[in-house]
């Protein structure tokens, strides 16, 4: 079945769509499929991609970070989140501000600009000042439309988020991160700001002439490259092979062996559709399938998933009893080759009909 997969994985490849890739598809007992193909670059003597390869995952820090820190505060009654936003950050208010929920940022409905450029409007401050800074700016925008009118993804909702978070447990999010889900799940070679020492290991990213050259184990996302590399929008680097056992818990309702790290009508709760806005497929935090979705059309309804902008994703469907790792350096050189999000749907289809489920 590897060479199947792994022939699969290297179209992408040969499709200029990414110089190498590493997929990882799994069930909550079993390795179906671990396959690379590529470089960590387009140099002719960059080294191969392996499975110890370290990718930045981008916007997956959304899940794998903010997601499940806000449901272990949900668990421990500390966060309503059909309650506003302003009883957490009183800044946030004022207007429309006041009737946006925490489960309204979740599902990206919140009336919230998707971006903006932070980290230009943050040159002048001091690296200890930037954080309070952008938390001013994005309490100050203007909203972009009606809360839950409308789904419009938007990172500056999840940096809100991780106001929050840091106010409710007054503890940096690097270390949330590590001691309530790296820590319980066993996730190994998974990074904020990945040591210097794993350089050989990390594909590089943008080639980004504002910030010296080739992005190479320093987050792409400006946002978070400003605030230290530490986000709750971006910034972890990680093997696929550390993210199995994230999706095997979520698989599993929460379960993890023999021991519980989320109820799971929890999990229930935040992986199905929120439905705060009619039709849109936005769950709380995650996505689900619908038309377009870059998991393709053979992933059941009950699946749900999330992709990271450097060409990353992470699908989960408890249906098919499956997940699907998928990590590529598709910004390489330049994050205007959108080839991955043309084939990564058909890429996907094909995989989940080669496994046979």
């Amino acid at each position: 079945m590897n060479d199947r997969i792994g022939k699969l994985l290297s179209t992408l490849v040969e499709a200029g769509a990414t110089p190498g890739a590493v997929v990882l598809a799994g069930t909550s007992d079993t390795v179906l499929a671990e396959c690379t193909a590529g470089r960590l670059s387009y140099a002719a003597d960059a080294d191969p991609v392996t499975p110890d390869t370290i990718y930045d995952l981008a916007s997956l820090t959304k899940v794998l970070v903010t997601t499940p820190l806000v449901m272990r505060l949900y668990e421990a009654g500390r966060l309503d989140i059909d309650a506003p936003v302003r009883a957490c950050v009183p800044e946030f208010t004022g207007g429309a501000r006041d009737r946006i929920t925490i489960a309204d940022l979740l599902a990206h409905c919140g009336g919230l600009l998707w971006w903006t450029d932070l980290y230009r409007q943050a040159q002048d401050q001091s690296a200890a000042e930037v954080g309070r800074f952008y938390l001013g700016r994005i309490c100050g925008l203007p909203l972009d439309y009606e809360p839950r009118s409308r789904t419009v993804y938007s990172d500056l909702g999840f940096m809100l988020l991780g106001a929050v978070l840091e106010r409710l447990t007054d503890t940096p999010l690097d270390r949330l991160a590590a001691d309530e889900v790296f820590a319980p799940l066993g996730m190994r070679d998974i990074h904020y700001n990945p040591p210097t020492a794993l350089r050989d290991r990390i594909a590089p990213t943008e080639n980004d002439s504002e910030r010296g050259g080739i992005l190479h184990g320093h987050v792409h996302d400006e946002n978070a490259y400003r605030l230290g590399g530490v986000a709750p929008h971006a910034g972890l680097f990680a093997t696929a092979r550390s993210l199995v056992s994230f999706a095997r818990m979520w698989l599993a309702e929460g379960a993890v062996g023999d021991k519980r790290l989320f109820d799971g009508a929890t999990v229930r709760r935040f992986s199905r559709r929120a439905r705060l806005v009619k039709g849109s497929s936005r769950a709380l935090g995650w996505d689900t399938p619908a038309a377009g979705s870059s998991c393709g059309r053979r992933f059941s309804a009950t699946a749900f998933g999330h992709t990271g902008f450097t060409g990353t994703s992470l699908w989960i469907d408890p249906e098919l009893d499956l997940f699907v790792i998928l990590l590529t350096n598709r910004v390489h050189p330049t994050r205007d080759n959108t080839t991955l999000a043309e084939l990564r749907p058909a890429f996907h289809d094909a995989l989940v009909e080669n496994l046979a489920l």
